[in-house]
């Protein structure tokens, strides 16, 4: 999965994954520009909240519902 890899405050890695390559990875987009087409046009919820940032990173546990399905965040 595309990712980074950052370390934490407490020097744990910890994964993300940006909120477009989530969508595309995840089959609800079928390119990248329609990710970023939704997200920027304000149609994905990210734990419950708007977000139009498409770089936004994910970790491991958000829940994000775009098109009636509500995707949890793991790999």
């Amino acid at each position: 999965m595309t990712g980074s890899r950052g370390t934490a405050q407490n020097g744990q890695a910890q994964d993300t994954i940006d909120l477009q390559d989530f969508l595309k990875i995840s089959g609800v987009v079928d390119t990248g520009g329609e990710a970023k087409f939704r997200v920027q046009g304000g149609e994905v919820r990210l734990n419950g909240e708007i977000e139009t940032r498409r770089r936004k990173k994910l970790r491991r546990g958000d829940i994000v519902e775009y098109g009636g399905e509500k995707l949890t965040v793991d790999w």
